[in-house]
């Protein structure tokens, strides 16, 4: 019913709306048709023909008073909620229910992630990378990257290298060995971490295991997309935590 980031399924969701507004779209019609086109055509017609100036200043205030109303409940309900822009992607954050995340810490939910490009995905993991206090954060993926996406120096000025994969499927061994091969003897990382998006396979973990490589399966990137630190998430440590 629910999905991962608490929010109602859609077809659920559209299911739910559909019912109700045909329910009100019927209520609305029989009043309509026995009672309000009377009422318009001769009634407030009559009304508005008598006393012209003073129907014009109600609905002047009317207007007013629904812009006044409007503006009230835009600034109540969107308190909680920012946006973050960068160049490449434009991101909105919202926290996410039964999480205590203060609304100044940037967030992303997972299925944003999932809707943005595999640039804006980059620049999203250099963003918390940021956000979580390391200094110098650069995307450099592209052509030619060497499996590097995003660099990065931790507080303790440890060199983080980090490549990452929206894949819609579990990303495989080949990748990790291909990173394994570059992270350490060509980039020189203290801390080489693999992100997918969606996991990765069996023989990509056993891979990893062996080599000492991180990776950053799909809860460990939603619970650091929500939030926590990515040391934290992962369980590394550092003398500035």
């Amino acid at each position: 019913m629910f999905d991962e980031d608490g929010s109602l399924d859609p077809l659920l969701k559209f299911l739910l709306y559909a019912v109700l507004a045909l329910a009100i779209g019927k209520m609305v019609w029989e009043w309509l048709t026995d009672d309000v086109s009377r009422w318009i055509t001769v009634d407030l017609w009559g009304l508005i023909s008598d006393h012209p100036w003073w129907t014009g200043s109600i609905a002047v205030g009317a207007l007013a008073t629904l812009i006044l109303v409007t503006r009230l409940l835009s600034f109540l309900f969107g308190a909680g909620t920012y946006a973050y822009i960068d160049s490449d992607e434009n991101y909105a954050s919202t926290a996410v229910p039964g999480e205590t995340v203060d609304p100044d810490v940037l967030t992303f939910k997972m299925k944003q992630l999932a809707a943005m490009s595999a640039t804006g995905f980059e620049q999203a993991c250099a963003d918390l990378l940021a956000r979580d206090g390391f200094r110098g954060t650069r995307r450099v993926g592209g052509a030619g990257d060497l499996g590097v996406d995003v660099t990065a120096r931790d507080p303790d000025g440890q060199l983080v290298i980090v490549q990452c994969k929206q894949y819609q499927n579990p990303v495989g061994s080949g990748h990790v060995q291909k990173f394994n091969g570059t992270a350490r003897l060509h980039h020189g990382a203290d801390i080489p971490i693999m992100i997918g998006l969606n996991g990765f396979t069996q023989p990509a973990i056993d891979f990893a295991a062996h080599h000492e490589l991180i990776l950053m399966g799909r809860p460990e990137l939603k619970k650091w997309a929500h939030g926590q630190h990515l040391y934290d998430v992962l369980g590394i440590p550092s003398t500035t935590q």
